[in-house]
């Protein structure tokens, strides 16, 4: 039997530079009196290792070791703003066989503090600037309605 895909989830973390990868293992056809038997209750315990595609390239993590149906992992120390994508591969100590999960992609926290920041920021300025035009125009340096008399021309 191929064991697999298991169901991922990807987020960005709270914390700049990680993302949290869920796995939900994936769903046997084996039945004990009537109830569905998990991987676990059948394996004990599963590998999985987790495959991290970016624009460097992609790297293994090295392999580790579960006991849960669902469990959550953290990838640290990665550039903030840069797109990731994760595929993650379920084994069993008597079962090699089986199938990746599909990728799935986020982007390593955008900082999007600093962005809603640097927006609140803009919006700041541009009525500063836009009062400080208005003052102007009020004291008629700015589109005069009358023009000066011929004299002064």
């Amino acid at each position: 039997a191929i064991l697999g895909p298991p169901e991922v989830n990807v987020t960005s973390c709270n914390d700049v530079n990680c993302i949290n990868v869920t796995v939900k293992l994936p769903t046997s056809h084996f039945r004990k009196q009537e109830k569905l038997l998990s991987l676990i209750d059948i394996y004990g315990e599963l590998d999985y290792e987790i495959t991290l595609r970016s624009l460097d390239g992609e790297h293994k993590r090295p392999r580790e070791r579960t006991t849960k149906e669902v469990f959550s992992t953290v990838i640290e120390e990665l550039y903030p703003n840069r797109n990731y994508c994760v595929s993650v591969l379920v084994t069993a100590s008597l079962n090699k066989y089986s199938m990746p999960s599909s990728w799935k992609c986020v982007t390593a926290d955008s900082e999007a503090r600093q962005g809603s920041a640097a927006v609140a920021g803009a919006v700041c300025f541009a009525l500063l600037i836009a009062a400080l035009l208005k003052c102007v125009h009020a004291a008629g340096f700015v589109l005069q309605k009358k023009s000066l008399p011929w004299t002064l021309v």
